[in-house]
């Protein structure tokens, strides 16, 4: 992770708060800074569930930006998450994208793991450097924390508490996850041509003027509010008005809300590339990272709540696919968009916020529902954290 330190040259963001300039979504320079001082940086990133690896011995793969993650239910009963690689001579250590193991072999030289990250073998240690120990080449490991079941893990030993760092959008994720009380049911994954800020750059604007199915599905939404945090974090929240049956659908359990367990919507992000989305009976966590400056892989997982029959599951995992998954109905044209933005801003100037925003040269954090205005204090902490003065 040898990445500049300097900020690249002969930039300047604008001076007002609702410009956002377009060259920062495609220049090299900029993505390799945002990987050291964002991805790599005292921020938060969630990489897995605590229901993907429900059991002692369960483990998965995942990347931060481009770096390799291993997490781990160890036997002791402990999640942890290691960087993916033999502490010997750096060999990628796991290379399926989740298992069953207790222990872990490093195929080049035979170096053994177990669960915890011990290493518990390594052939020939009585020929090995005289400084050589067990005990010093165990899996490097990394600072996690989990909240409400999602695993967060940080680079860096600067980075605050995670409850603090998440402050005012705590009890959304809370509510959305149920308070972690979930059961994974399935992944979508795909992979977008675009920048990562532009597949996190969604705003509550677009819904009702992009997507076919809400007008398809004569969908209007009730009453709600946006509100985002210092650090970039934003939430929407409104009520539910399911939508009823116009003949569009050969089977309209698609749209059926049986609401067992909440009567509202929820969608927000964690910044820099989270998204949860809780809305009819669909429980959602998109866990996200960037491939190269103009690739995204983006992870779909779709969960049921502890309790639900075999019925209910079956219906919030078909929910869940067949309307915000990658190709769902509601959400089947982002991909589109997300590209189009992409090659959109190769051309010179801003891109410029217009809905909601009633002051160019402030930041203020509570929202109406569909402004896009609520994704302006995400980008004013991207600007900060960057280095980036204005004009």
């Amino acid at each position: 992770m040898n990445m500049p330190q300097d900020l690249p040259t002969a930039f300047r963001w604008p001076a007002k708060t609702n410009h956002v300039p377009k060259e920062i979504f495609d220049r090299p320079d900029i993505y390799q800074l945002e990987l050291e001082r964002i991805f790599y940086g005292p921020e938060w990133h969630p990489v897995a569930t605590v229901s993907e690896v429900p059991k002692p011995g369960d483990f998965k793969t995942f990347n931060l930006a481009e770096v390799p993650l291993l997490v781990v239910h160890g036997e002791d009963g402990q999640v942890r998450v290691f960087y993916n690689t033999c502490t010997h001579r750096g060999t990628l250590l796991e290379t399926k994208f989740c298992g069953h193991k207790t222990e872990f072999e490093c195929p080049y030289h035979r170096w053994l793991f177990d669960s915890t990250g011990t290493l518990r073998g390594a052939p020939g240690t009585d020929e090995f450097a005289p400084s050589f120990r067990m005990e010093d080449f165990g899996l490097q490991q990394l600072r996690s924390e989990i909240f409400a079941g999602l695993v967060f893990v940080t680079m860096s030993d600067r980075t605050p508490a995670l409850e603090p760092w998440l402050g005012r959008i705590g009890p959304a994720v809370d509510m959305a996850l149920s308070g972690g009380r979930l059961d994974l049911l399935g992944y979508q994954k795909v992979v977008y041509d675009s920048n990562w800020k532009a597949y996190v750059d969604n705003d509550g604007y677009h819904p009702p003027l992009l997507h076919s199915a809400f007008k398809l599905l004569g969908w209007q939404g009730g009453v709600g509010k946006q509100y985002g945090t210092e650090n970039g974090h934003m939430v929407i929240e409104a009520e539910l008005k399911v939508p009823q049956d116009n003949g569009f659908l050969h089977d309209p359990s698609l749209i059926e809300f049986r609401g067992r367990d909440t009567t509202g919507s929820v969608a927000l992000v964690i910044n820099p590339i989270t998204v949860i989305t809780r809305h009819l009976d669909m429980i959602n966590v998109r866990l996200a990272f960037p491939r190269a400056v103009n690739k995204t892989e983006v992870h779909y997982l779709y969960f049921s709540q502890h309790g639900d029959d075999e019925e209910m599951a079956r219906h919030r995992l078909r929910q869940s696919a067949n309307m915000l998954g990658p190709c769902g109905m509601v959400s089947m044209e982002d991909a589109s968009i997300f590209h189009r933005i992409h090659i959109g801003n190769h051309t010179p100037g801003n891109a410029i916020f217009q809905k909601g925003v009633h002051d160019e040269h402030s930041i203020w954090y509570d929202f109406k529902q569909n402004d896009e205005s609520g994704n302006l204090p995400r980008w004013e902490y991207y600007r900060q954290v960057m280095g980036f003065e204005r004009a």
